[in-house]
C-alpha cells in the first residue's frame, strides 16, 4: 500500500510526487500513456526532432526551487539558455517586430517597429501589470485558493481592488492604453496562453506578458521533454515507483474519503491519499462515484473550455535566411479567429495566427535542415455539437490551408518540405486525456474563471488536484506551483496513525 498515489503523469503529478516523497511518503505514479509528461511530448523521425506540447519555458526558478526542494540542482542535469528575441511578430500590413529577451530594451523595439510613444505606452502598461503581480503572484498563485473571497482578501483596498478590476477584459485594458491597434493585437495574443479569448478574459492576465518579459523566455537545449526527463529521473533516484500502461478507471471512496484507486485491469490499489493530475472534468464526471463530487462537477458544467490546437510538424531541407526561435503571423481580422473558436459554431478559423517554433538547436535537427513546429488555435474537438477533427480529409485539407497562409504571410516553405505530421485537437484527446483536445482545460473567460479555477483540495477527504485543469491554472511552471501547493497541503509523513484533517474544500465558489 502506498501512502500516495498519484493519478497521471504529467508535469504536475510528477512535480508533486518529488515533492511528496522528499517529504518521506512513499509513492506511486499512474499514467495511462507509455511515458510520463502528458503534454510535454516529443516526436523524432530522420534525424528531426519536435517537442509536441509546450514550446517556451517561463519562470524557470519554479524548477530550480523544485528541484532544490528534493535535493537536487536543475542547472546540472539541464541546459536552460535565454531566446533572443524572445519573438518575431509579423503583422498583417507587413509590419515586423523582433520583441528582445530583456525587459530593458523593450520599449525600443516597440518604438521602432510601431512608431513613437508606443514604448512608452506599453512600458505604462507593464507597470499597472506589475503591480498586479504583486497582488496575485505569490498571494494567490503560490497559495490554495478557496473562492472569491479568498481572491478579494488579498485587495488590501479600494485601489487594489480596482487595480484587479474583474470585471474589466484585456480588450479594454488595450483599448484603454495602447493606441496602435497592432499593439493591443499584441497584448490580446496573450489571452491564448490561457486558451481564452481577450474579450472575455479579465484584465488582470495583463501579468502574463509582463511575466514574459520581466523573467524572460528560455528553451531546454535538446527540447523542453528534456525537463521532463530530469524530473522523471529525480523521481526515480527519489525512489518513486511509476507505472506507465496504467490506466485509472476510479478513485475509491468510502465515508471518511479516498481509500484508493482501480485500474482498468480490475487491480486495486489501496491508498489513503490520492493527488489527480488528470483533468478535473475527467475527474469529477468520470473518475469518481461520490456524493460529494456534485458540486464541482456541476460548477465545471457552467464553465467554457479552452481552446485547442491544430499543429503540424515540418521536417524542412535548408535554412531560413532570417531564422527565428519564436514567429507569430497575425492575421488582419483577429477577432475573426475567436469567433470561430468560441462562438455559436465553432469551425477551424479560416486565416488564423500562426504560432512558429524553429530552435537553434543542433540536437533537434540534420544540420541542412530545420524543424518546424507550427501552431494554430483550434476549436475543440466535439463530434456531437463541434468539429469532428476525425472526419476524413479534414485534417489534411486544413494542413494545406495553414500551409498556404505561411506562404501569404511571407514564409512559403512548399518547396523545402521533406515531410509532414499532422496532429489535431482529437490527437491530443487521445494521446492525453484532454477533453476535446482543450489544452488548458477551462478557459479563463469571465470574471470568476481567470483565478477561479478547481480547487487543490477537493471536497473529499484525502483527495488531492494538480495540474492545468486546476488551480493555479496551465502552463509548466503553474502547474508545478499547483504541486507545491498540493505538498503543503498534505504535509510530510507521519508514520504513526496520521488522519486527515478537516480541512475540505471543494469547487471555488463564492
Amino acid at each position: 500500500m502506498s501512502d500516495v498515489v498519484v493519478v497521471g503523469g504529467g508535469m504536475g503529478g510528477l512535480a508533486a510526487a518529488a515533492r511528496l516523497a522528499a517529504g518521506g511518503h512513499t509513492v506511486t505514479v499512474l499514467e495511462r500513456a507509455s511515458r510520463c509528461g502528458g503534454k510535454l511530448g516529443t516526436f523524432s523521425r530522420d534525424g528531426f526532432t519536435f517537442d509536441t506540447g509546450p514550446s517556451l519555458l517561463t519562470l524557470p526558478g519554479v524548477y530550480r526551487e523544485l528541484f532544490a526542494a528534493t535535493g537536487a540542482d536543475l542547472d546540472e542535469v539541464v541546459d536552460i539558455v535565454p531566446v533572443d528575441p524572445a519573438c518575431r511578430y509579423r503583422f498583417a500590413d507587413g509590419t515586423e517586430l523582433a520583441m528582445p529577451h530583456d525587459r530593458a530594451d523593450v520599449p525600443g523595439a516597440l518604438d521602432d517597429a510601431l512608431g513613437p510613444g508606443a514604448g512608452t505606452e506599453w512600458t505604462r502598461l507593464m507597470g499597472e501589470a506589475e503591480h498586479l503581480w504583486e497582488l496575485v503572484g505569490e498571494q494567490v498563485l503560490r497559495r490554495p485558493l478557496h473562492g472569491t473571497r479568498d481572491l478579494l482578501r488579498h485587495a488590501t483596498g479600494v485601489r487594489d481592488l480596482l487595480a484587479i478590476a474583474p470585471w474589466r477584459t484585456l480588450r479594454a485594458l488595450g483599448r484603454r492604453r495602447l493606441r496602435d491597434p497592432r499593439a493591443r493585437m499584441l497584448l490580446d495574443r496573450y489571452a491564448t496562453y490561457t486558451g481564452s479569448d481577450p474579450r472575455r478574459l479579465p484584465a488582470v492576465m495583463a501579468v502574463v506578458p509582463y511575466v514574459e518579459q520581466e523573467f524572460g523566455c528560455w528553451h531546454v537545449r535538446g527540447g523542453l521533454r528534456a525537463l521532463g526527463d530530469a524530473l522523471v529521473d529525480r523521481l526515480v533516484e527519489l525512489g518513486v515507483e511509476i507505472r506507465t500502461g496504467a490506466e485509472v478507471t476510479a478513485i475509491e471512496t468510502g465515508p471518511e474519503g479516498v481509500c484508493g484507486v482501480r485500474l482498468a485491469d480490475g487491480e486495486r490499489l489501496m491508498a489513503g491519499t490520492v493527488v489527480c493530475n488528470a483533468d478535473a472534468t475527467h475527474l469529477y464526471g468520470d473518475l469518481l462515484d461520490d456524493p460529494r463530487a456534485r458540486s464541482p462537477r456541476r460548477a465545471l458544467r457552467r464553465v467554457q473550455p479552452s481552446l485547442a490546437g491544430f499543429v503540424l510538424l515540418l521536417a524542412l531541407r535548408g535554412t531560413t535566411s532570417s531564422p527565428g526561435h519564436h514567429r507569430v503571423l497575425f492575421p488582419a481580422d483577429y477577432d475573426a479567429e475567436f469567433d470561430a473558436l468560441f462562438g455559436k459554431n465553432p469551425r477551424p478559423v479560416p486565416d488564423p495566427t500562426v504560432y512558429i517554433c524553429a530552435p537553434d538547436d543542433p540536437g533537434l535537427c540534420p544540420p541542412d535542415g530545420e524543424s518546424w513546429f507550427v501552431l494554430v488555435n483550434a476549436p475543440r474537438h466535439d463530434p456531437e455539437s463541434g468539429v469532428d477533427w476525425t472526419t476524413p480529409g479534414l485534417a489534411e485539407d486544413y494542413a494545406d490551408r495553414v500551409i498556404d497562409v505561411l506562404a501569404e504571410r511571407g514564409l512559403d516553405v512548399r518547396d523545402r518540405l521533406l515531410w509532414r505530421e499532422v496532429r489535431t485537437p482529437a490527437s491530443l484527446e487521445d494521446e492525453v486525456g484532454a477533453p476535446g483536445g482543450s489544452i488548458y482545460g477551462s478557459s479563463s473567460n469571465g470574471a470568476r474563471a481567470a483565478l477561479l479555477r478547481p480547487a487543490n483540495l477537493s471536497p473529499i477527504p484525502g483527495l488531492y488536484l494538480a495540474g492545468g485543469s486546476a488551480h493555479p491554472g496551465g502552463g509548466l511552471p503553474l502547474v508545478a506551483m499547483s504541486a507545491a501547493i498540493v505538498a503543503d497541503l498534505i504535509g510530510p509523513a507521519i508514520r504513526e496513525g496520521a488522519r486527515h484533517g478537516d480541512r475540505q474544500v471543494g469547487q471555488a465558489d463564492d
